[in-house]
């Protein structure tokens, strides 16, 4: 295994474990997490891998196989970039009053890049989950999801909800994970597609428009003060959407109306999915990305185009997957037309002089474990 390869190369010993913790890709309930709704993730076959031993001191020696020079963190402080994902896990187990000292870590991670495929939650549970273990803190799966969300909120700064370190965190091999992100309670339904003779593909663009974290905030901040105006804790506690709408002008009008039927959507494919009417799902897809371009203004053109094309070439539904702004579509599909959706996305990008998508079947896949 070249991550522990490289830990005896880089600090001289062998590491005292080796986890990993997936990439997840989101099946439905998109900006749905951080407004208490419904969500249906599922974790993939790429993430992150880390070998791992603890120290005796407070310092954090890390190096990963695809960031260049290893750094050495004697203070919190003075983590930048994608350190502070890992840094920040220490400093909330820490604040918590855990007992974390420091660590010697080697990073290695394949979750295709620019996919939107939560890298980010990957390398936080994996720390997190590799921590919870070396110091025996007997923190459950989901406490380290919360933890790892903790982390990215206040030492990162990136307002995400918990969707993506529980998918990370939880997952489950042939199932997504539905989850009430208000109660936090979390259910996990069989998904597979093989058995139905369909596919996922996931339509990676490539790209990420810099946009999207500024965007990011202020679309959270819209649903916000949309929840206030409508004196309700959250938007989803919106029943009456007519007369909610009715009281909204502008982006909160918007926002609300995306997130109120995000909600819906992902109740109805559970109950699609519990029906056995896997086939009938499409509908819901294309639907969610309707509202995601028009409603909740996060899609970008070439996410447009690779849906629309994904469809044009046979797909049964299709949708932008993640925060927006680029990264990836999904799209599921007949066995039979994989190779005309696939045809079809790329000429529709060639046309237009952009670079060809990277174009992979996902599959669920177990969440945070140890390997060695």
């Amino acid at each position: 295994m070249r991550v522990v390869e490289a830990f005896r190369e880089s600090y001289g010993m062998e590491p005292l474990g080796v986890w990993h913790a997936p990439g997840r890709v989101n099946l439905i309930g998109e900006h749905t997490d951080y407004n208490d709704g419904f969500v249906l993730p599922f974790a993939v076959p790429w993430g992150v891998t880390a070998a791992v031993a603890p120290r005796a001191d407070d310092v954090i020696r890390l190096r990963s196989l695809q960031a260049g020079e290893p750094l050495t963190i004697e203070t919190l402080d003075q983590a930048e970039g994608w350190a502070r994902y890992v840094v920040g896990v220490f400093w909330v187990l820490r604040e918590a009053g855990h007992p974390i000292r420091g660590a010697d870590l080697v990073i290695d991670g394949d979750v295709p890049q620019g996919a939107g495929l939560s890298s980010s939650a990957a390398l936080e549970v994996v720390v997190g989950t590799a921590l919870n273990e070396l110091y025996g803190l007997g923190l459950t799966r989901m406490e380290v999801a919360l933890a790892a969300q903790k982390a990215e909120n206040d030492f990162v700064g990136v307002p995400c909800g918990i969707m993506d370190q529980a998918a990370s965190a939880l997952g489950e091999q042939g199932k997504a994970l539905f989850m009430d992100c208000r109660s936090l309670g979390t259910r996990n339904v069989p998904f597979d597609l093989a058995q139905h003779g369909l596919q996922l593909l996931i339509i990676n663009t490539g790209v990420h428009h810099e946009l999207a974290d500024g965007q990011y905030a202020r679309r959270r901040q819209d649903c916000e003060n949309a929840a206030k105006h409508l004196g309700v804790e959250a938007l989803r506690d919106v029943t009456d959407l007519a007369g909610a709408l009715s009281k909204l002008r502008g982006d909160e009008r918007k926002r609300t109306q995306h997130v109120v039927t995000e909600n819906h959507r992902v109740e109805a494919l559970i109950g699609l999915l519990r029906a056995g009417a896997v086939q009938e799902i499409g509908s819901l897809l294309n639907a969610s990305h309707l509202s995601l371009r028009d409603q909740y203004e996060v899609s970008c053109a070439e996410l447009d185009v690779a849906v629309e094309s994904a469809i044009r070439g046979g797909a049964r539904g299709a949708r932008m997957t993640g925060g927006g702004f680029g990264g990836s579509a999904i799209a599921l599909v007949a066995d039979e037309r994989v190779e005309s959706v696939r045809e079809s996305v790329t000429r529709a990008y060639a046309e237009r002089g952009w670079s060809a998508p990277e174009i992979y079947p996902a599959t669920p896949a177990a969440g945070a474990r140890r390997l060695v």
